[in-house]
């Protein structure tokens, strides 16, 4: 669900104190048109931004919807003024979302022509203000959300392994943690990858390795049954085949959200 709130901050920052760009008379409908071939998203953020104004959104795919350059994404009709207005919030939100979906869907695309059970996740390296925009993205493209938040999961960082040690950081974050909350830990090496599954991590990380080195985690955890193993740093969409042969649980990768690049839209007012 969008918030009212976020969505008054985004057209405060597009309409400022005096539009007078924007001041046009009567009624008009509106359509978002892709430009490029994609994956739809962040629909329900444009339908929030056009309702807030009083706009009618009379048509809108749904969320993950493959689509062909020139397909209508969404229809608005209403005052004149009122569509201008959330014109470029909206294109902006859902160019940025589908963008993100796209990447998503071509990632999880690449891994599954190696592995059927593999699955391609997002981190936390969103932009301020718009996780829950790109998080629903990710979904749409079919990958998974990962963590939303910090409360959701606790995460056992190099930097918390530098202050208490492997088995000390583990140890001191499970005594502190509901018997709901799972703990994942990040390991360098891949001798680290059993000490963290032996110390009680539910998941283990393994961070900037190679597809070799990772191979070599994943089968040094075999004996952990219950414990998921996660590859993660730097991975891109040319490396995930090579990644998801390794028998690993998880591919998350950073790019889906802070490197995607915005799908090509259009919006035309008239039609």
């Amino acid at each position: 669900m969008i918030e009212t709130t976020q969505v008054e901050r985004w057209l405060r920052e597009d309409i400022g104190h005096h539009d007078v760009t924007n001041q046009v008379p009567g009624k008009t409908t509106g359509r978002l048109v892709a430009k490029e071939p994609g994956v739809a998203a962040g629909l329900e953020a444009a339908t929030a931004v056009f309702e807030y104004l009083g706009v009618d959104v009379l048509e809108t795919l749904e969320p993950g919807t493959t689509l062909e350059s020139g397909e209508e994404v969404l229809r608005v009709e209403g005052p004149a003024r009122e569509v201008l207005r959330g014109e470029r919030v909206a294109v902006n939100l859902v160019g940025h979302a589908s963008g993100v979906a796209t990447r998503t869907r071509a990632a999880v695309d690449a891994a599954s022509t190696v592995a059927d059970d593999v699955r391609i996740a997002a981190t936390r390296k969103t932009t301020p203000g718009l996780r829950g925009v790109e998080k629903r993205a990710v979904v749409a493209g079919g990958g998974d959300t990962h963590r939303l938040d910090l409360s959701h999961m606790v995460m056992v960082k190099d930097n918390h392994i530098t202050e208490l040690g492997l088995e000390e950081a583990i140890s001191h974050f499970q005594e502190r943690t509901s018997f709901a909350t799972k703990v994942e830990v990040e390991v360098e090496t891949v001798a680290d990858a059993p000490k963290a599954a032996a110390a009680g991590a539910d998941i283990v990380l393994l961070d900037n390795m190679t597809p070799a080195e990772t191979r070599d985690a994943v089968s040094a955890l075999a004996e952990y049954e219950s414990v998921l193993s996660e590859a993660s740093g730097g991975i891109t969409l040319e490396d995930v085949p090579e990644y998801a042969t390794t028998g690993v649980d998880v591919i998350s990768m950073g790019s889906l959200t802070h490197s995607a690049p915005s799908l090509d839209l259009s919006f035309r007012t008239g039609d």
